[in-house]
């Protein structure tokens, strides 16, 4: 008997897992041969927005009880500023990419920020370079090494994000920039070999403003924005 439920167990469990590795897979988008995309950063395909709207058809009731729950979980729209010469380009971006969407962007920009600032503390020069431009990742990578022939590692916790603001947009011939402000807490120390702390402060918590500007080839059928620039007010 105790077998049996021994056995029922272990099913139930690798139930679990299975389940909550599909969940993750959900969040973070999947790997589909080029290494490092993660196009569900930033939006949806059109066939899985085709795939919401038709069940919203089939169930209205339904479908609008669930659209309340994911809203009080989902990040706040997008609140542009009132600036005319921002809200003409967004709408040049839209004429070239019809798939985008700014409130998606946002909310993709902001998983890709924690992803980013995660890689970068931990040394993943193979998780950056697929999300960077050259330039950037040329920058990123020249300081992972500096502090790997030092013998430094960084510890870098995100606490949250309490702002996520698109603030500039451009648009130069079929290439897309898109400057986002990120307002967040974070937990920052760089330590030597022997564990002593070089920079930040391990038990503080600080608010740090950044600008990171995200580009895009509307004519690529790449959905993936690359890192292009990055800027902090200290």
């Amino acid at each position: 008997m105790d077998n049996g439920i021994q056995f029922f167990d272990i099913i139930l469990f690798a139930m679990i897992a299975v389940f909550l590795v599909l969940r993750l897979r959900s969040v973070l988008g999947r790997r589909d041969g080029h290494e490092g995309e993660f196009s569900n950063f930033f939006r949806q395909s059109s066939q899985e927005k085709k795939q919401e709207t038709d069940e919203y058809n089939e169930d209205d009731n339904v479908i609008a009880i669930e659209t309340e729950a994911v809203n009080v979980k989902a990040e706040p729209k997008a609140k542009l500023e009132t600036k005319t010469n921002l809200q003409t380009k967004l709408e040049e971006i839209v004429a070239a990419d019809n798939d985008f969407d700014i409130d998606e962007f946002i909310s993709g920009a902001r998983i890709a920020f924690e992803y980013i600032l995660n890689a970068y503390a931990t040394g993943d020069a193979n998780e950056l370079k697929p999300l960077l431009s050259d330039e950037v990742f040329n920058n990123f990578n020249v300081s992972i090494r500096e502090r790997e022939m030092a013998g430094q590692t960084m510890e870098e916790t995100l606490i949250g994000i309490s702002k996520a603001e698109l603030i500039e947009a451009e648009m130069e011939g079929t290439v897309v920039q898109l400057t986002v402000k990120f307002i967040s807490d974070q937990i920052h120390a760089l330590k030597d070999s022997d564990g002593n702390v070089v920079e930040g402060d391990p038990d503080k918590i600080v608010s740090i403003t950044d600008f990171w500007t995200f580009t895009r080839d509307t004519r690529s059928k790449d959905p993936n924005w690359l890192l292009s620039a990055t800027h902090s007010l200290d």
